[in-house]
């Protein structure tokens, strides 16, 4: 099953925590990980937070600062988001395909603003207050179970088939196989429910297979492998693996 390292944390920096939960069994198809990434009081310098291209779509509270909730996602490359030195964020990170609305609803990167949408996120940005990540969850999985009573998430037939034969997938003309569709039928429906052609979509399936173990995944060779990494990172594998921790 599709298991997305969503960032890299770099291993120089031991004052920034990373956890991540398993779902309610009933969210499993809709919810990947219940997620918070916080500072142990205040760093000695800005800490800039390497997200890495996963399709996913996320929730994210910002729990220092009430007003500023929303929804994000990323492209097919990862990015850099300069923290601050101290912050502390709860996210929900859902499968990729699974949020229904237009995606020119979702905003692009991490959220910076006050959050002035329809959803109830400040709500459940102010029931977020104290406790570790366990304690948070009835309030986020309340909150999920709400988002698919109304419509806005559901599961994804066609990406979880995708996820279901990740290790015979080479090219799109597998992924329309395995989702038992045609390449145009594919096409059509990726663009729609994750925002991403098939080519991108495999692309972001490769470099995650990579970064569970599988170096040279699906690719035609490791000068290909490494070529293709250092498009989606920035970095070569060798590189990546002695700066940060997935």
């Amino acid at each position: 099953m599709y298991d997305p390292k969503g960032n890299g944390k770099e291993k120089s920096i031991d004052a920034v925590r990373f956890t991540e939960l398993e779902p309610p069994e009933h969210l499993r198809g809709i919810v990947h990980r219940f997620l918070e990434l916080n500072t142990d009081g205040l760093l000695n310098e800005d800490y800039r937070f390497h997200a890495l291209p996963d399709a996913c779509t996320y929730i994210v509270f910002d729990q220092l600062d009430k007003r500023i909730a929303g929804v994000s996602k990323l492209r097919a490359e990862s990015e850099k988001f300069n923290l601050g030195r101290q912050f502390r964020f709860v996210n929900i990170r859902f499968l990729p395909g699974v949020w229904q609305p237009s995606l020119d609803q979702v905003a692009y990167g991490m959220v910076e603003d006050a959050y002035t949408g329809a959803l109830p996120l400040l709500e459940v940005n102010e029931a977020l207050t104290g406790g570790a990540l366990q304690a948070h969850i009835p309030h986020l999985s309340a909150l999920v179970d709400g988002l698919v009573r109304d419509g806005i998430v559901k599961r994804n037939l066609v990406t979880e088939k995708i996820f279901q034969h990740l290790d015979n997938l080479h090219n799109v003309a597998d992924m329309a196989d395995a989702a038992n569709l045609s390449p145009r039928q594919l096409q059509r429906t990726l663009k729609r429910t994750t925002g991403f052609s098939p080519h991108d979509f495999l692309k972001v399936l490769r470099l995650q297979m990579s970064l569970n173990g599988n170096d040279t995944w699906s690719y035609a060779d490791q000068s290909h492998f490494i070529h293709s990494f250092r498009r989606a990172t920035g970095y070569t594998p060798g590189k990546y693996a002695k700066k940060y921790d997935v």
